[in-house]
């Protein structure tokens, strides 16, 4: 598991295939009746990128993308990525003190109700109780995966953080297909990876 961070390079096209995927099991009674199960409490992300144009010759841009391809070995290392849609919470709740919990995993909300650990933290600007801005090292700690501790518990109300964080990424594929068009100019239309707000994908 690496914590290389995926690049950033000029040449990505606008806008990026975002895809969410649970894995449920369903099962059809003679009756017609289903039964489900949900096999886990977060998706895994399909994150679809195209790159129109990579310069090669002697800039890095094609060297930097296929180089950071091959350290993965493919699809079998992964990678931090920095999601442009999804890498910063502002006041974000995580949990509610009650005078003796003293952890509280860092969370980020997506729409009205869905909740999902991050794991991946890259900065934590501050940690809230009850509005009250806490001190870094001195009444709590954060852990490499997320894990807000605190000191000693805090008595009364809402827990809250801001901060940024990465998804933990694979790519999809074994191989990568870049293609060039013009004198130093390159492309690569298909860049593929699986995602994860977790610590594994």
């Amino acid at each position: 598991m690496s914590n290389s961070v995926f690049p950033t390079l000029v040449g990505l096209e606008w806008g990026i295939e975002w895809e969410p995927e649970f894995f449920n099991r369903m099962q059809k009674a003679v009756s017609g009746k289903e039964y489900r199960a949900n096999l886990g409490a977060s998706p895994v992300y399909r994150l679809k990128l195209s790159y129109e144009f990579l310069k090669g010759g002697t800039q890095t841009d094609l060297r930097t993308l296929m180089g950071f391809f091959l350290e993965r070995k493919g699809s079998f290392d992964s990678f931090l990525y920095l999601h442009p849609d999804d890498n910063a919470v502002t006041n974000q709740l995580i949990g509610v003190a009650n005078g003796s919990k003293i952890q509280f995993q860092l969370v980020r909300s997506f729409g009205s109700a869905f909740v999902e650990p991050v794991c991946n933290v890259i900065t934590v600007t501050n940690v809230k109780v009850n509005g009250v801005t806490k001190t870094s090292g001195v009444d709590y700690t954060v852990s490499a995966t997320g894990m807000v501790i605190f000191a000693s518990a805090p008595v009364s109300g809402n827990v809250t953080w801001t901060g940024t964080y990465y998804y933990r990424a694979r790519f999809m594929q074994d191989n990568m297909s870049f293609s060039k068009f013009m004198k130093d100019l390159f492309s690569a239309k298909k860049v593929e990876m699986n995602a994860s707000l977790g610590t594994k994908i």
